[in-house]
């Protein structure tokens, strides 16, 4: 992959040729197109590094956290957790991007706090940064505000790795988890349905209602 401050330094320092000619402004032309491909190509790069690392922080909760454990918890502000052997779905998800120096504690709780009347109001009169980040109709919201929102299909072609899914499971209640795998023939994600972190072949196990990437923009 071309570094993209190389192609930086080949923009500044590319001997163009003089004046305005018709031959040195072709040349500029067909430079920046070359760099722009380059330049795409490294953020895509980038992209796909971040999502293999934020899969890789998912994958290391499995064989550690044990178990499932909804119960209302006080946690410290920033960076709150309850017990890592312990957790629900929406838990998958938080660990897993603050691994990577993303809080969704932080981001869910201040984009609600500020916009109150677009976020589901079923728990409670008022915010709660202890808990409305493990809310999965919360991340839902949050992912379809800050993230891109991506189409829901049954082609498990139309699913990349480190992408986020929410389900409505058959009793109607939210779930949620990340695509770690994205084998057209198996595709795979990483969730916590009740038996603690698991990577398992469940993805149109449930009626899928949110497809959401999301990659910060300063990583």
């Amino acid at each position: 992959m071309f570094p993209a401050a190389w192609t930086r330094i080949l923009l500044r320092s590319f001997p163009f040729g003089g004046g305005d000619s018709r031959a040195a402004w072709s040349r500029r032309r067909v430079l920046g197109a070359l760099a722009g491909l380059l330049l795409a190509s490294d953020g895509a790069h980038a992209d796909t590094d971040w999502a293999e690392r934020l899969v890789a922080a998912a994958r290391g909760q499995v064989g550690v956290t044990l178990g499932y454990d909804g119960s209302y918890a006080r946690l410290k502000y920033p960076g709150g957790d309850v017990p890592i052997e312990r957790g629900v779905c929406t838990d998958v998800l938080v660990r897993a991007y603050r691994a990577l120096g993303t809080d969704l504690q932080v981001l869910v709780h201040e984009d609600l706090s500020a916009n109150w009347a677009r976020y589901p109001h079923a728990w409670g009169p008022a915010p709660d940064r202890n808990i409305d980040h493990r809310r999965v109709p919360n991340l839902e919201t949050w992912f379809r505000r800050r993230a891109e929102v991506l189409a829901v299909s049954r082609r498990a072609a139309d699913y990349s790795v480190g992408d986020i899914v929410s389900w409505r499971l058959a009793n109607g209640l939210p779930h949620i988890g990340i695509v770690s795998r994205a084998d057209p023939e198996a595709p795979l994600v990483v969730h916590n349905i009740g038996a603690g972190a698991r990577e398992e072949p469940v993805l149109f196990e449930y009626r899928i209602v949110g497809h959401f990437r999301y990659a910060p923009p300063e990583r």
